[in-house]
């Protein structure tokens, strides 16, 4: 009440006059039943000076527009769908690109494996190999071709063991294992096998070798006196059945023959060497 006094106003009434102007408007006749309102209206150009540009937006307080701030940076693929909204095309981001790689993300660029050309006549859907990422994100291809060597070779004497007449008579048997080394991939197995029997061939006397039901030596001393060391070093390379599983280890042996042995032919010693190629590509 104290206010109202300072405007004149007492007596249960206010004789203060409140006016219109500088944009405020004032309605009503100041009863209970219909009061004041006062309200006023504010321009554009009043407004403006409390706005500005932040990052992402772009101001002119000149016309009072506001809109985005694209990025002018190269590359930089957003628009204005048809909707008037922001709008990133699928696939359209823009990459660097390494060794290997073809495009720059959008859609009518992708980026995507700088492949060649096949260059063979058969299929690449049923004879190529694959690509794959490993743990650490880095493009494999199939695992590289493998060749191991491995090798065996025994002296065994024996106590002057007379030859038998009957061809091709099994006089011992020799082995060794053999092991696929690679982890990946199955082996081809190529073996080469030697046998060399040494003979005492006395005058008149004949004898023979070989292995795996083959003769491959026979010798007859037309002679007047004994030859003793007769022999020769026979060989085969033969492919062993089937393949090797990875890992996987198989025996490789053969038996070695004597025969058609006569006029008191004996051996006394066999030398073997077995070698095994072990091929997985």
């Amino acid at each position: 009440m104290g206010t109202l006094a300072r405007c004149g106003c007492g007596g249960g009434q206010c004789n203060c006059a409140i006016a219109a102007g500088d944009n405020v408007t004032l309605s009503g006749s100041g009863s209970v039943a219909n009061p004041y309102v006062v309200s006023a209206t504010l321009g554009c150009e009043d407004v403006r000076p409390c706005l500005s540009g932040t990052g992402g937006v772009d101001y002119n307080p000149a016309t009072g527009a506001i809109s985005a701030d694209l990025s002018g940076q190269a590359g930089n693929n957003l628009t204005l769908g048809p909707d008037g909204g922001l709008f990133v095309p699928t696939g359209a981001a823009t990459v660097s690109v390494g060794c290997g790689l073809t495009g720059n993300g959008s859609g009518a660029n992708p980026v995507k494996v700088a492949t060649g050309s096949w260059p063979y006549s058969c299929s690449a859907d049923t004879n190529g190999g694959v690509v794959v990422c490993d743990s650490s994100g880095r493009l494999r291809s199939e695992p590289r071709g493998k060749i191991s060597y491995q090798q065996f070779f025994e002296s065994r004497d024996y106590s002057d063991i007379t030859v038998p007449t009957a061809q091709n008579v099994v006089a011992d048997s020799f082995q060794m294992t053999v092991t696929n080394t690679d982890p990946c991939r199955d082996a081809f197995v190529l073996v080469e096998r030697e046998a060399d029997v040494y003979f005492v061939l006395p005058a008149g006397a004949g004898a023979g070798s070989g292995y795996e039901g083959d003769e491959m030596y026979y010798t007859r001393n037309t002679g007047s006196s004994s030859i003793v060391g007769a022999h020769a070093q026979t060989t085969k390379v033969l492919a062993n059945p089937g393949l090797l599983a990875p890992g996987a280890s198989t025996p490789v042996g053969f038996q070695v023959t004597v025969g058609r042995g006569s006029g008191g032919a004996y051996y006394y010693r066999i030398e073997v060497v077995i070698r095994a190629m072990i091929i997985s590509l």
